[in-house]
């Protein structure tokens, strides 16, 4: 729970930040127009006190739609992007998909979660980890396939960091997932072995050899 309070914070942290951030623009690009905040409040349906608390980042809870419109009034565009950073809080059904692998393995294997992928200041992790005598296969759990292709790069790219040699992405055994799968032309991770194989390796305790995905 300390993890997902402590994400939350430095969510509100950078909310106040980027609100002081943007209401200063505001400010500059209204005083370079030569327009009053009473002008601007009144071009945007606004009051003069709201333009102001905004100018001063006093408004914590401004709706997006006002500042676009405000920004817009003042001859600028408001533009918002989203970055992975830090871990996801996991639903239920990805813990029981990751329990349920976990229980294939052999016990003399290790197991770990939530394994950093880089270096200092890389938040992204890996699901899982299991490993044996100088091996290693990385784990990365989706329950239900939402976007092909950011799946793929986000695979991709963490393999290229970490560095690993051996990836298994664990999908949830869904009539929906194998319909997508069956659909793709080439294999969701690269230099795939069948999951039969990598279930079998590691119900065995041994180095599946490769990487692959596996419905369970």
């Amino acid at each position: 729970m300390a993890t997902h309070e402590r994400a939350a914070d430095r969510g509100r942290r950078q909310a106040n930040r980027l609100i002081a951030e943007l209401g200063q623009e505001l400010r500059e690009a209204r005083i370079g127009a030569g327009v009053s905040q009473t002008a601007v409040g009144r071009a945007a349906g606004l009051s003069h006190a709201a333009i102001s608390r905004m100018e001063r980042g006093a408004a914590p809870h401004v709706p997006l739609r006002r500042l676009a419109i405000a920004a817009s009034v003042v001859g600028l565009r408001l533009s918002v992007r989203l970055y992975p950073e830090g871990l996801p809080i996991r639903d239920a059904a990805q813990v029981a998909l990751l329990e349920r692998f976990r229980r294939t393995l052999h016990p003399r294997l290790s197991w770990r979660t939530e394994v950093p992928v880089g270096g200092e200041g890389d938040l992204r992790a890996w699901d899982a980890a299991v490993g044996g005598h100088g091996w290693t296969v990385y784990i990365d759990a989706e329950t239900r396939i939402r976007d092909v292709q950011a799946l793929e790069r986000r695979i991709e790219l963490k393999r290229r960091d970490t560095p690993a040699d051996r990836v298994v992405l664990l999908l949830g055994d869904t009539r929906t997932n194998r319909l997508i799968l069956r659909s793709l032309g080439s294999p969701l991770v690269t230099d795939s072995i069948s999951g039969r194989a990598i279930m079998d390796a590691l119900g065995a305790g041994r180095d599946p050899g490769g990487s692959g995905v596996v419905l369970i």
